[in-house]
């Protein structure tokens, strides 16, 4: 009992410096590399913060727990939407822009609606795995080539909000991305950390393998979004966190679950189909729905009332999957 108490401190202790790390790293990253932060959030800071789910489905799979694999991208996806940018809008209003609302939250609509297929025959195989793992490169492909358009037609801007358009020196991105890298791990061994005691002392209580992973395992390996996003915002990097949020929403379905299902196929519970994966979809349709009333053009703004909203359904929904049978 001791010893799962010590590892939850010390991963709280670990994620928080990591989350700080993360965040002042990707914010110069953004300034030295001239792409936006949005990018930044939607890639570094999202695959960063989602390592700890790689590395439990991939564990996962390689053990034969196919339950664990998908409940903990769904409660994860579940946790990021409902949880996470719930509780960073309650404590800061967000601003988001127009690519958000009209193509980068569609996109990740989209593959959530796509796993129903993938789904429906209770296993996800390996030709399922490659082409989730090749949706992500093509995500991404579109994501650095938008990058590189606007870096193109803007020019990199100086780190004191000038107007500097010649690149920056290596050794300043290589600085930049060694504090994110540094914090990144920290946040993986926080998260680790974390998920070992809690789940020590679910398994003490006779908790279900399902049930810990839609909830222990997914709210615990989404602890580093949690700690990045909310700390992204209260610093008024609003898009590095919303795209944290939606970056780890994509890199779960396409990457945790295609590199799961790729390292070995498994097989999935019926029930994931009628409970876990239509409370997902829910948050997603209603992420996609909240932010319409535009500040301007091409600003939108997740309210204080908006977050308590998003925790409120979320709270719902987690209660709906953990007592449905």
């Amino acid at each position: 009992m001791e010893q799962h108490l010590l590892l939850l401190a010390g991963g709280i202790l670990a994620l928080y410096f990591g989350a700080d790390w993360m965040v002042k790293g990707a914010v110069r990253l953004e300034h030295s590399l001239g792409v936006s932060p949005l990018v930044v959030g939607l890639t570094v800071v999202a695959f960063g913060t989602s390592a700890p789910e790689l590395v439990v489905g991939v564990v996962a799979a390689l053990k034969g727990s196919g339950d664990l694999v998908v409940g903990n991208v769904l409660g994860s996806n579940l946790a990021n939407i409902g949880l996470i940018l719930g509780v960073t809008a309650a404590l800061n209003p967000l601003l988001v822009g127009d690519q958000v609302v009209r193509v980068e939250t569609p996109i990740m609509l989209l593959l959530t609606v796509l796993l129903y297929p993938i789904l429906m025959d209770f296993e996800v195989s390996r030709l399922e795995g490659a082409l989730l793992v090749a949706l992500l490169g093509v995500y991404l492909a579109y994501l650095f080539r938008q990058a590189s358009t606007a870096a193109g037609a803007q020019g990199f801007s100086s780190p004191v909000g000038g107007s500097a358009r010649r690149r920056p020196r290596a050794s300043v991105w290589l600085r930049d991305s060694a504090l994110v890298v540094v914090g990144g791990i920290s946040l993986v061994v926080g998260g680790r950390g974390i998920v070992s005691g809690a789940t020590g002392l679910a398994l003490a209580l006779g908790v279900s393998e399902l049930a810990i992973g839609l909830t222990v395992v997914a709210v615990g390996t989404s602890l580093p979004e949690l700690a990045t996003s909310v700390l992204a915002g209260l610093r008024k990097q609003t898009e590095i966190a919303v795209g944290n949020v939606i970056g780890s929403n994509i890199f779960n379905i396409t990457g945790v679950l295609g590199a799961s299902a790729l390292a070995k196929p498994f097989a999935v519970d019926a029930r994931l189909l009628s409970v876990e994966f239509p409370a997902v979809l829910i948050l997603s349709v209603l992420l996609l729905l909240v932010p319409v009333f535009p500040l301007g053009r091409t600003i939108y703004s997740v309210q204080r009332w908006e977050g308590a909203f998003f925790l409120a359904a979320y709270f719902g929904l987690a209660t709906w999957v953990l007592t449905a049978r």
